[in-house]
């Protein structure tokens, strides 16, 4: 879909904390949004931090104009890297001046969209808000006791509230992520809005032919970090019955890699646990099609694209009952929800659909189709293009 005629094209600037190559869902919306806006005849800068060390600069890429600011590795974590306000105020000021954009969209209240946003209320531009983090995220990031660890929660949701409060128009996936929002960093009005997806992409296309897996396969996708808990996943394979020889593939990277293959190692799993680490978007499709299962075990999850994802591809779920996992599951119908941490009650949610006839999994599989038909991408970018021309959406606010 392009802009009409009619409608004025617009000049629109992504502030995203992180961005591609970063892996996560968040930066994985960011791209989804300027390839999407570009796709419907905008002119879309993106601005983002480097991946590495070195100089701010700009590249030119089929997405958008992404602009690569000067950013700093963050000791606690293997690729996620900060910007330091005193070195890209003066930055983001210039960008400003050149590009001139009409409306700006910040993808979370730490550095890049701070400044951006106080850069954008100077000069009276319209701001869109998304909130894609919940501050207890960095937790397993932060070498602190947990009781220092609650006082930075409390001041990041209170600085949420500070910066994302002089927005126009604030989002977030869900109406759990904005009843957390009310409540903890005192927003009165969030919209919740999906992150969206293309959900036609993962199905099998007109003459596409896969050979199906030799046993039940569980599949996992995501980064490796903490708040996953893919070692309770880990476990509960290793829990269910012998007979049935459930096999498990572990799509993503990240810093607790290590530590869940010494864990598949000790359990004697090693045969029946596969880690594939970074995956194509065409392997990762493949993977949701074949997979008898998606099992999405973390208690930190605003949306979880790679759940949707794995719904588009007919594919039934067990997921852990917490934050926004349960507005995924009909249970009974797509999947269940399982107890977090629990691996004796995921083994059990994962052996009592991999038991079922096949005729049975595959109808689990077409309700969590027919699930992600109003997380449309196309509507969701349709409701940003409309925030972003002046549209408020009040009677959808919560």
């Amino acid at each position: 879909m392009t802009t009409p005629a009619d409608q004025q094209k617009l000049t629109i600037l992504i502030a995203a904390e992180t961005y591609p190559p970063n892996v996560n869902g968040a930066a994985q919306f960011g791209y989804r949004l300027a390839k999407g806006m570009t796709g419907r005849g905008h002119n879309v800068h993106v601005l983002a931090g480097r991946p590495e060390s070195g100089k701010s600069y700009t590249e030119f890429r089929s997405e958008a104009t992404v602009h690569r600011l000067r950013s700093h590795r963050a000791f606690t974590h293997e690729s996620f890297r900060i910007c330091l306000p005193w070195e890209i105020k003066k930055e983001i000021s210039l960008l400003f001046d050149r590009v001139q954009p009409d409306v700006v969209h910040i993808q979370s209240h730490y550095m890049i969209g701070e400044h951006v946003l106080y850069e954008a209320v100077k000069r009276g531009i319209r701001i869109i808000a998304t909130n894609h983090f919940m501050p207890e995220n960095l937790n397993p990031f932060l070498p602190f006791p947990q009781w220092f660890k609650d006082i930075v929660g409390k001041v990041s949701w209170r600085d949420m509230g500070k910066v994302m409060g002089q927005a126009d128009v604030i989002t977030t996936p869900t109406p759990l992520a904005a009843k957390a929002m009310h409540e903890h960093a005192f927003l009165g009005k969030v919209l919740p809005l999906s992150n969206g997806i293309d959900s036609a992409a993962y199905e099998l296309q007109p003459g596409e032919q896969l050979e199906p897996h030799p046993h039940p396969t569980v599949m996992f996708a995501g980064r490796l970090a903490e708040e996953k808990h893919v070692d309770v996943l880990i476990r509960a394979i290793g829990k269910t019955p012998p007979e049935l020889n459930v096999h498990l593939e572990i799509v993503g990277g990240g810093e607790v890699r290590p530590a869940l293959e010494a864990l598949v190692q000790k359990l004697g799993l090693g045969n029946r646990v596969k880690f594939l680490g970074l995956a194509t978007d065409e392997d990762l499709r493949k993977a949701y099609i074949l997979a008898d299962l998606f099992c999405m075990p973390g208690t930190a999850e605003l949306q979880s694209l790679v759940t949707l994802e794995a719904m588009s591809a007919s594919t039934p779920v067990v997921l852990a009952d917490a934050m926004a996992l349960p507005h995924l599951v009909r249970d009974g119908a797509n999947g269940y929800l399982f107890i977090p941490n629990d691996s004796d009650d995921l083994a059990k949610k994962i052996t009592q659909i991999l038991e079922l006839p096949a005729d049975q999994r595959a109808a689990m599989g077409q309700a969590s189709r027919r699930m992600v038909e109003p997380h449309s991408i196309e509507g969701t970018l349709q409701t940003f293009e409309d925030l972003y021309r002046g549209a408020c959406y009040e009677d959808k606010v919560v």
